[in-house]
């Protein structure tokens, strides 16, 4: 029996959500924001927006699909099906969360606030979304969910760690691997045949998508050094501040993988941690002798 496709719409809590948690009333939260120059109405604006751009999507689904729903924070918990289209409605950082959870479902990136700039990743408003839903949907009618690999989008690099107990981590635009308040850190560094002992304030692994960001700026003030297109099948990796001394090197700072190729991280300190796309809180600890395997992932975000 064929499966039914499901449109997951992803989401986060906005500012107006968070205020009123903290705040409780409307009243309350008015006042702190006077007390920073700003107004209630804007936050609200904006709230507005995000629901409007949800309800639309949501309206679009049709009648023969499921519909689930899911906030950021439960992302960890939901069970994605290889036959789910996802629909992101938010910011482009939104898009890379959700991503490290997907297998190569579909992804469509909405940006919910009219007259702003669309994004890298967050393509489509609300409009433009609903009509890529109903494609989506006249496709499988016409040959199946399988008919869904065919469909014209770009396959982006993502970059994957994987621990010594294996532990894995993906992500969309960099990894980070150092010490959780970005202190010296020491670590053997392995690449391309050469090995380093290094102490420094931590590594930076990007895909293409990542090299507008954290990337983008050591590369500049390194003289420019190129990075990889969004779609390359390539990563760039920085030691970002590493520290000369008797015992350790610095001549392993920077370099490209591609292909199979692999950083590998032997940690010589107490306590590193590694986490993507900006995320600390969903981070991979590391402990003094365990090794950390950074290369390009199997997987790949499709984003329509």
């Amino acid at each position: 029996m064929a499966l039914r496709t499901r449109a997951v719409l992803v989401h986060r809590r906005t500012e107006l959500d968070e205020l009123l948690d903290r705040h409780a009333t409307r009243g309350q939260a008015a006042f702190f924001l006077r007390t920073r120059g700003r107004t209630l109405a804007d936050v609200e604006a904006r709230h507005d927006a995000v629901a409007s751009a949800r309800r639309a999507v949501a309206a679009s689904v049709p009648s023969s699909w499921a519909l689930a729903e899911v906030e950021r924070a439960d992302l960890d918990r939901f069970l994605f099906a290889p036959e789910d289209v996802v629909v992101v409605v938010g910011q482009d950082g939104l898009v890379a969360n959700a991503a490290k959870y997907l297998d190569r479902q579909l992804v469509v990136g909405v940006n919910p606030e009219p007259g702003t700039n669309l994004g890298v990743l967050v393509r489509h408003d609300a409009d433009g979304a609903a009509r890529i839903i109903g494609n989506l949907a006249t496709t499988v009618r016409g040959a199946g969910e399988a008919a869904f690999a065919a469909v014209r989008c770009d396959e982006l690099t993502m970059v994957h760690a994987r621990l010594d107990d294996g532990q894995e981590l993906r992500a969309v635009n960099e990894l980070f691997l150092g010490h959780p308040s970005h202190q010296s850190a020491r670590y053997v560094l392995a690449a391309d045949g050469e090995s380093e002992r290094q102490s420094s304030s931590g590594l930076i692994v990007s895909t293409g998508t990542g090299a507008t960001g954290w990337s983008a700026s050591i590369a500049h003030d390194r003289g420019g050094r190129g990075l990889p297109g969004r779609t390359d099948p390539a990563l760039a990796w920085f030691v970002r501040e590493a520290w000369p001394s008797p015992v350790t090197g610095v001549s392993m700072t920077e370099g490209l993988l591609g292909g199979d190729g692999e950083l590998v991280v032997t940690v010589q300190s107490d306590r590193l941690v590694v986490f993507g796309d900006g995320m600390e809180s969903d981070r991979l600890e590391v402990s003094w002798g365990q090794e950390v395997r950074i290369g390009m992932a199997e997987r790949r975000l499709r984003l329509v």
